[in-house]
């Protein structure tokens, strides 16, 4: 009943910050941190309590509750990789709480967080396909009003809007392919759906169906054309949003209902899905190179990352399914920090231009050393929690093909040298004090904030066992239950 104490705490929370008067900032920056924090807490059980026996099947590996409403049985559960994307989520909603807890417009912020927050653990927990959908779509309502509202610039608009369009018209075919399935099972239920044996033909036109709209969330090339936009106008909460939580959906999509329930469908595009991905891990590199705005930057990495994902799981092995999920998590907490630090910035000078930071070890030192531990991080520095993900990932990849082993390593010895450039920019150098006339360190808050997020990133790089032993689980269940050829 965790799971169920998690959705009424979080609706009862939003309900009542509701009702709370605006001018109570005290209050209502309370509450938002109690009800992200006991969330929090919660998800933190749910991780002891999911059955992490790798000689179980997956449907007892499921921490789940069912209940009926209005005649439709409503499923809901987590295993040993949804359970890790629900932490996430968790973990980063609480620190954008707490980063903003000097907003003016606090009360529609939060809101507006726990809102997200909730519509992503719905998302990363049912069990229906159809809820599944209307979840995943409802997510573009908060993000769109974090951007176009709370933007720091006038395309704001702009970038709100190639969000929406991108991935919601990605998604039509979905919701098509949804209502055929209905009409051909006569269920909606993943269990009843994924025992249901399609046809080649069938899982070929469902599987770019649900591949569409995937794709545009990761983003896959060529569909990341609102990616680099959405970050920069959106305002620091919103990047870290976007980069820690929201391009995970994509991945989670394609291990929870693609591989599972078109198996040979993906097995007849996977050279296309290869080359896309292939041509996006590179051109992402190239482009973060020659970018002047350090979100930008960022974006253009993020991309890269999550292509390389999508690699692994469409290299059909364990090894790749392990190394896409540890690597998303990963890139959760990496991206996140990343985007704080931006943002940090942005509050002090109030410019994210390359052109007027330079030699900021200087003055700020505590920044300067957290940026350093992030940058490693990015990189896949051994010992930290990039590591694990990408070198799994490329011994995937090679498994499949030597030549697009090859090209993803090239496009991540570039992502390493724009990563160190970017740092060496930054913050070495001779101090621009005409440009950079107030010199703060980070404060208590946002050092709390950063030392919350390196934690995972440094225990998961020194002892990645504990995360592995639950994505193992889920991965050993993939292909017992969903028989991936592997």
């Amino acid at each position: 009943m965790v799971l169920l104490s998690i959705f009424l705490f979080l609706t009862s929370g939003i309900a009542l910050i509701f009702y709370v008067p605006k001018s109570n900032l005290a209050l209502i920056r309370a509450l938002g941190l109690l009800i992200a924090g006991f969330v929090l807490f919660q998800s933190s059980i749910l991780i002891s309590l999911v059955n992490f026996n790798k000689f179980y099947y997956q449907q007892n590996s499921y921490l789940s509750f069912d209940f009926n409403f209005l005649n439709w049985n409503l499923n809901f559960g987590v295993d040993g990789f949804s359970v890790f994307f629900f932490l996430l989520s968790s973990l980063l909603i609480f620190l954008c709480i707490l980063y903003s807890w000097k907003n003016d417009l606090i009360k529609e912020y939060i809101i507006n967080l726990l809102v997200l927050e909730l519509l992503l653990l719905l998302v990363f927990s049912v069990l229906d396909i159809l809820l599944f959908y209307i979840f995943f779509e409802a997510i573009l309502i908060p993000m769109f009003l974090l951007i176009g509202l709370f933007g720091s610039r006038a395309r704001k608009i702009r970038a709100a809007y190639l969000l929406f369009f991108y991935t919601f018209i990605g998604s039509v075919l979905m919701l098509l392919g949804i209502l055929y399935i209905y009409t051909i099972v006569g269920s909606l239920s993943l269990e009843y759906v994924s025992s249901y044996a399609f046809s080649n033909q069938e899982q070929q036109w469902l599987f770019v169906a649900f591949f569409l709209s995937f794709a545009c969330k990761i983003p896959i090339f060529p569909f990341h054309i609102w990616l680099p936009e959405a970050h920069v106008e959106a305002p620091t909460v919103g990047s870290v949003v976007l980069a820690g939580i929201l391009l995970k959906l994509g991945v989670y999509g394609f291990l929870r209902y693609s591989l599972p329930l078109f198996p040979d469908a993906c097995f007849y595009f996977f050279p296309l899905v290869y080359l896309m991905c292939l041509l996006g891990v590179i051109y992402a590199s190239f482009t973060a190179v020659r970018q002047t705005d350090i979100k930008r930057i960022v974006a253009y990495s993020s991309v890269a990352h999550m292509n390389l994902v999508v690699l692994g799981i469409f290299s059909f092995n364990l090894t790749g399914i392990d190394g896409a999920l540890l690597q998303s998590i990963s890139h959760g907490f990496v991206s996140g920090g990343l985007f704080f630090m931006i943002g940090i910035l942005y509050e002090r000078y109030h410019s994210r231009l390359l052109y007027y930071y330079s030699g900021l070890v200087q003055v700020m030192p505590l920044y300067a050393t957290v940026l350093f531990i992030l940058t490693l991080a990015n990189i896949a520095l051994p010992g930290t929690s990039g590591f694990i993900g990408e070198f799994l990932l490329l011994c995937s990849i090679h498994e499949v093909n030597v030549v697009a082993c090859i090209l993803s390593t090239l496009g991540l010895f570039f992502g390493g040298a724009y990563s160190l450039w970017l740092y060496n920019r930054i913050i070495f150098g001779n101090l621009k004090i005409s440009y950079t006339t107030k010199f703060n360190d980070l404060n208590f808050r946002e050092i709390i904030l950063l030392l919350i997020l390196l934690i995972p990133i440094i225990l998961m790089g020194l002892n990645p066992e504990f995360y592995v032993q639950g994505i193992q689980v889920a991965s050993h269940s993939l292909a017992t239950i969903y028989y991936i050829y592997i």
